[in-house]
């Protein structure tokens, strides 16, 4: 679907802690964007989020009626319903912009990306980080050989989640790879410009009392031509971490925090043993998406990150967890090339006031 207007109409789809947090406030720092809808199977929050935010709710039995009136979605559902809401919505010739994971399984993944190819419709995943100051910088240096020759990458993403927090819920798509790794395979491969071709995992849980469905722990190797490799360890039963590492053969960056969204991120560089230190103010990380998808809406253009670049976290995590459940290596075979973040996409926007929550809370209780 194409639109004359000079604005995107949105209905968010899923009115979980992100949507309210984030994605809903963001709309104020995106002019090209427009929020006319709201999708939830809560009924206080469709009555509560419809009044403050001026627009009309729709329960979940309802979402045609939704797709009729507006040119996209956000969809800020659980992993689990990604696939199924985006189908709906590109059979109603409307563009999707969906959180990631872009969905459970590649196979998910693949009938998404086809549905919106076979509708005309645009399909973008939510890596809000393509568009941020820090990390942009750091798929720069890493691309300009300021480090030298790019050896390994290594990260550590952890919280301390909630028993009964959707995370944790097999049915649902929890798992520390679907929430938390998907930002270290998604970092690793763009400050490599490539994909793995190898991958080992080993899953721990301790905590069967708390999410017997799911990892509560694992660790990862992925392994990338020319001897490159990258490794992290996720946990839903840590102490909060979120960093990450590159190293290579004249210099390293540290970016600590390196995934955070409600506080700036920091990178520290090193060179011949000097080092530089630069932080970035908090900012609205979820705004730019929505500028950039809108843009491609209105221009015809391809969106970054693509469904294919989605699709590409999701295959390393499934071969992760199928390695972990083997006890051996899993091979990657070649699928397709995806685009890499630039400096032209990057984008500042000011910082968003924490709102007043409906029926909602972050995974950690915080």
């Amino acid at each position: 679907m194409a639109t004359s207007r000079n604005s995107v109409r949105y209905a968010v789809v899923g009115l979980g802690h992100i949507a309210q947090v984030a994605v809903l406030p963001a709309f104020r720092h995106a002019r090209n964007s427009r929020l006319a809808a709201l999708v939830s199977g809560d009924r206080q929050k469709r009555a509560q989020l419809s009044r403050r935010y001026k627009v009309p709710a729709f329960s979940y039995e309802d979402y045609e009626d939704c797709l009729a009136n507006v040119d996209a979605v956000y969809i800020a559902l659980p992993n689990s319903m990604h696939a199924e809401y985006t189908i709906r919505a590109a059979n109603a010739g409307v563009h999707v912009l969906c959180e990631k994971p872009l969905a459970v399984t590649v196979e998910e993944c693949e009938r998404m990306i086809e549905a919106c190819q076979s509708a005309g419709v645009k399909l973008m995943t939510a890596y809000r980080l393509h568009f941020e100051t820090t990390t942009i910088r750091a798929i720069e240096l890493a691309r300009k050989r300021r480090l030298g020759q790019p050896k390994f990458y290594a990260s550590t993403f952890s919280m301390r989640v909630k028993p009964d927090n959707i995370r944790t819920r097999a049915d649902l798509g929890g798992g520390t790879l679907y929430d938390l790794g998907v930002y270290c395979i998604n970092a690793a491969r763009n400050l490599f410009g490539a994909e793995p071709v190898e991958v080992f995992a080993y899953s721990v849980n301790t905590a069967r009392n708390r999410m017997p469905e799911i990892d509560e722990s694992t660790a990862a190797v992925l392994r990338f031509e020319d001897a490159r490799l990258a490794t992290f360890i996720t946990s839903f039963n840590a102490a909060d971490t979120g960093g990450y590492s590159i190293v290579g053969d004249k210099g390293s960056l540290k970016v600590d925090p390196g995934y955070e969204y409600a506080e700036g991120l920091s990178y520290e560089l090193t060179i011949d043993g000097k080092t530089t230190k630069k932080t970035t103010a908090k900012r609205d990380q979820f705004a730019p998406e929505l500028v950039h998808f809108s843009g491609c809406i209105l221009r015809n253009r391809d969106p970054e990150p693509s469904g294919l670049e989605g699709l590409q976290d999701v295959r390393v995590v499934e071969a992760l967890y199928e390695s972990a459940r083997r006890g051996q290596p899993v091979r990657l075979p070649p699928y397709g090339e995806t685009s890499r973040p630039t400096r032209k996409q990057e984008m500042r926007r000011p910082a968003v006031r924490k709102p007043q929550l409906v029926k909602a809370e972050s995974a950690s209780g915080d």
